[in-house]
């Protein structure tokens, strides 16, 4: 596996997380997470304007190999979302950490602190 970058939050369910201005949350899958699935064919992205709750499912990544659902790290707002990998999903696969796939502008930005950083998200992986 590649390095992870270490300003970024990890989940259990291997979606990375980017605190950026104005408390908007940018979301990608891992490095980990896109190997065990294999290349990816598909992609479902949330709504602009969506509400979501962390923890939520809200959005889907589909390989030639298995189907898996993407939760939500916060609680928010759908601000936006990465078409270019509608069209281009394998561009995940390349670049897991440079492709993000959705925004949000978190209500409680502190729900990130419950989040794995780099380390723990490595150990986690490595067991």
């Amino acid at each position: 596996m590649s390095d992870l970058p270490e300003n970024l939050k990890y989940a259990k369910t291997h979606e990375w997380s980017k605190l950026e201005d104005e408390n908007v949350v940018r979301i990608g899958i891992t490095d980990f997470a896109q190997e065990e699935l294999g290349d990816l064919v598909y992609i479902e992205l949330p709504e602009i304007g969506k509400q979501v709750n962390a923890g939520a499912q809200c959005a889907v990544v589909e390989s030639v190999k298995t189907a898996s659902d993407l939760f939500s790290p916060v609680t928010g707002t759908v601000v936006a979302v990465n078409e270019t990998v509608m069209d281009a999903p394998e561009k995940v696969n390349d670049e897991p950490y440079d492709t993000w796939l959705f925004c949000i502008k978190a209500d409680k930005p502190a729900e990130l602190d419950s989040l794995m950083d780099a380390v723990a998200y490595q150990q986690m992986v490595d067991e």
